[in-house]
Formats: C-alpha cells, sequence, structure tokens
C-alpha cells in the first residue's frame, strides 16, 4: 500500500501520532510567506532576493528539471518510436556490370507494457519528481529560516552596541563628575580609578561587538547571492528587532506532517521505492516487441514509386528462464531500498514531531524569560539613576555607582539578547512546522524554461 499523510504518522508510531494533537500547526497557505508576520520591509526584501538568488536554491531548481526530465523520458518509454529512412547502395562483380539499389520509408518499434514495468518505472520517476520538488522547497524552508535568523543577530547586535554605548556615555559622564570631585578634594584618586577601570572594560566590549554586525552582514550578503559587503550600506543603520507575531494563528492539526518538505520528500522516496519493486519484478515475465518497416525500393531514384513499396512486420517475445538469479537478486536488492526508505521516512516523521515540540518549549522558555529580564532592566535602570543622584548629592560612595552601572548594563544587554531569543524561536517555529515554502509554486517553478548553457560565472 502506498503511504499517505494518515499512515505516515502511524508508522511513526501509535504514542508518536497521539502527541500530534497538542502541536499548533497552521495551512500552507498561513505558513507560506511567515516572515511577513514580523511587519519588516528589510527582512521580507532580503527573504525574496535569497529565494530568488541564493546559489542553494538555484542548485535545487537545477536538480528539479533533471528530475522532470527524467520522469518525461520514463514517460517515452511507453509510446512507439517512429523514423525516416533513406540509403543508396552500388555494387559490382569482378567483370560484372554495378548494380545500384534505393530504398525510402518509415520504421517502427514498440515493446508492449503487458506487465506494467514501464508504467511502474513512470511512477518511480513521478514520485523522483515529487521529492526533488520537496528538495526544493526544503531548502527554501531552511534558506529562509538562515536569512531570518541571520538577520534578527544583526539587529540584536546592532541593539546591544547602542546599549553599550549608551551605558558607556553614563560611565563617562560620572567619569567626569568624580574627577571633578577629586579636585574639589570630596573624594580620593582612587575613586577616579575604579571609574576609569569601568569605562575602558565597557570600551573593550564596542570592537566585538562591531565585528558581529560586520559579519552578520557578510552572511546575509551571501544567502542573497551578492558579494560579502555589497549590503554595508544598507544594513548599516541600527534598526528595531523584528517583532515577533503576538499570536501565530495557527490551526488545523493535521497539517503539520503534509506541510513539512521533508517528510513530503521522504513520502515520495518511498513511493519511488514501492514502484521500482514492481518495476524490477517484471522483469520475471515475458516481453513482447514489435516492429516493422514501410517504404519504397527500385534499382533507380525514378523507379521509387507507390508501385514499388515494400512493407514488414516482426513480432517477439522474449522470457528470461534462466539467469542464474540475476532478476532475483534484483528484486532483492530494491526490495531492500524499499525498506530503508520506509524507515528514513519513519525516522523523518519522528524528528520532525521532536523538532516541533522542543521548539514550542523553547519559545516558551525564552518568552518568559524577557519578561523577567524586562522586569530587571527596568529595576536596573531605576538603581542606576538613583545612585548617580546620590553620589552626586555626596550621599554614597563610587562603589555604589560602579556596581549599578555594571548591572544595568549586563541588564540591558541580557534583554537584548532575549529578545532576540524570542524571535529567532519564533522563525525555528515556522521552521518546523515547515513554513516557507508551496507545492503548487514549486510546479509551476520546474515548468519554466531552463537557463541559457554555459552561462557566465
Amino acid at each position: 500500500m502506498a503511504p499517505n499523510a494518515t499512515t505516515s504518522a502511524g508508522t511513526a508510531g501509535a504514542g508518536a501520532a497521539a502527541n500530534t494533537s497538542s502541536l499548533p500547526q497552521a495551512s500552507g497557505a498561513s505558513l507560506a510567506a511567515w516572515w511577513q508576520r514580523f511587519g519588516d520591509a528589510t527582512l521580507d526584501a532580503l527573504l525574496t532576493r535569497a529565494l530568488d538568488a541564493a546559489t542553494d536554491a538555484q542548485a535545487a531548481r537545477a536538480r528539479l528539471r533533471q528530475a522532470r526530465a527524467a520522469r518525461d523520458l520514463a514517460a517515452a518509454g511507453l509510446t512507439p518510436t517512429l523514423g525516416a529512412n533513406a540509403s543508396a547502395q552500388a555494387s559490382r562483380a569482378e567483370g560484372g556490370a554495378t548494380t545500384r539499389q534505393y530504398r525510402a520509408g518509415f520504421d517502427a518499434a514498440w515493446e508492449v507494457d503487458l506487465w506494467g514495468a514501464g508504467r511502474a518505472g513512470v511512477s518511480a520517476a513521478e514520485a523522483d519528481l515529487r521529492a526533488s520538488a520537496a528538495t526544493l522547497g526544503q531548502t527554501q524552508v531552511t534558506l529562509a529560516a538562515e536569512v531570518a535568523v541571520t538577520y534578527i543577530e544583526l539587529r540584536s547586535a546592532q541593539a546591544r552596541l547602542v546599549t553599550t554605548q549608551t551605558s558607556l556615555a553614563s560611565q563617562e559622564h560620572t567619569l567626569r563628575l568624580t574627577q571633578w570631585r577629586e579636585e574639589a578634594g570630596l573624594v580620593n584618586r582612587l575613586d577616579v580609578e575604579q571609574q576609569r577601570t569601568t569605562v575602558a572594560q565597557t570600551q573593550a566590549q564596542l570592537p566585538a561587538l562591531q565585528a558581529s554586525i560586520e559579519q552578520a552582514m557578510n552572511a546575509l550578503a551571501v544567502l542573497t547571492g551578492v558579494a560579502p559587503g555589497a549590503l554595508h550600506a544598507r544594513l548599516a543603520a541600527a534598526a528595531p528587532l523584528p517583532a515577533a507575531p503576538a499570536s501565530l494563528a495557527l490551526a488545523i492539526p493535521a497539517a503539520v506532517l503534509s506541510q513539512r518538505a521533508d517528510v513530503a520528500a521522504a513520502e515520495s522516496r518511498w513511493r519511488a521505492a514501492i514502484a521500482r519493486v514492481e518495476q524490477v519484478d517484471a522483469q520475471r515475465l515475458p516481453s513482447l516487441q514489435l516492429s516493422g518497416s514501410i517504404g519504397l525500393a527500385a534499382l533507380g531514384v525514378s523507379a521509387l514509386y507507390p508501385g514499388a513499396g515494400v512493407a514488414s512486420l516482426l513480432a517477439g517475445i522474449q522470457w528470461p528462464l534462466f539467469d542464474g538469479g540475476r532478476v532475483r537478486a534484483r528484486v532483492q536488492a530494491q526490495q531492500a531500498v524499499l525498506d530503508e526508505a520506509q524507515v528514513i521516512h519513519r525516522a523523518t516523521v519522528l524528528a520532525a514531531l521532536q523538532e516541533v515540540e522542543d521548539t514550542l518549549v523553547a519559545l516558551r522558555a525564552a518568552g518568559e524569560q524577557q519578561a523577567r529580564q524586562h522586569d530587571a532592566a527596568a529595576a536596573a535602570r531605576r538603581a542606576a539613576a538613583l545612585a548617580e543622584q546620590r553620589y552626586a548629592a555626596g550621599l554614597v560612595d563610587i562603589t555604589s555607582v560602579l556596581l549599578t552601572q555594571r548591572t544595568l548594563l549586563a541588564a540591558e544587554d541580557a534583554l537584548a539578547t532575549t529578545t532576540a531569543a524570542v524571535a529567532t524561536q519564533h522563525v525555528r517555529l515556522f521552521k518546523a512546522l515547515g513554513g516557507g515554502w508551496t507545492p503548487d509554486a514549486l510546479a509551476a517553478d520546474a515548468g519554466a524554461s531552463a537557463p541559457e548553457r554555459n552561462p557566465r560565472p
């Protein structure tokens, strides 16, 4: 029996199938362009370009065209072949006159698909084509998630850079205030050096953050098919982190397995293996070949007229009576391929279920951590402002200011990191649900005209 979406879950085990009811899932239409939910025009533009121009996507499209051509070749094997021919022959025996013979006509041949081997081959090639389309879909899913995560990393690094620069400005202000208080004899040199140490430590964080920003922009350039550095002018200015959607608006729990491209590819390969077992097994049975020709034959070109017509018809049957077990061995080998495809399909389903569950757990944890970190950052800001005010009034020493400033910088940095983590986990959830591809769009892409041969690099 051919696999389907329902039996796929059952194949993965009753326990795994039972867990799918707790998974959030969406229709293919709602997941196809999930990045639009973040409301970031720059992210939309980057993903549009990446899905069209990235080298991985272009290579996958080329493999899809190969699979379509292979399917067409298999289908062509079910139809008769017809060819035209013409020949001229001259011969002369020793001491005799030269004789010439001319022929023109048509030849046809057809191997009758008695036992469905040819149809099984077409079914296998069709399943391979669907698997190739799903593989292209998986490439798009992975590419979209990688672009989005890298973009989030870029905006997170820029936000952390702004936070560090803001904290540095506050620390430098405190350093100047401490120097003035030293000149007035209100504090000693130790307070100044302690604050100067804090300023230097904060300054030391800036080069690493700037390097992270540059590297993220280079990665986005390569992912969109351009040279590193090509996007610096466009992305260098800091911008807010993409806002994670407040609600995923997911529905239809049974859609998870059918939407995932890797599950669809594994299922199609399973179907192809089933068809190939049928194709190889049919080699045990006799085959029927029909061939014939019709044309004209004469001793002179001028004599080629309808009255000189010749025709022939040949029917042949081949039946392998003894082959030393070759066909049986091929059937066994193909059956092993089928068993492997079934196991891979089951493993893919289980991995898909685990990925969704794990991502949901990580998303919940990241959301809770962000809420707590938001409260911590707000408290740290209040404490830092109060410490600076009391220090300026001479009510506390520099130690309180140093502690609150360092705590504030750490809290703000952690808040930016956890905010990025929430957005990243949303991206990973969309990826786990199979978002970023649609089978219909890939079918249209597969039928597109091939690019020019030997294009310039």
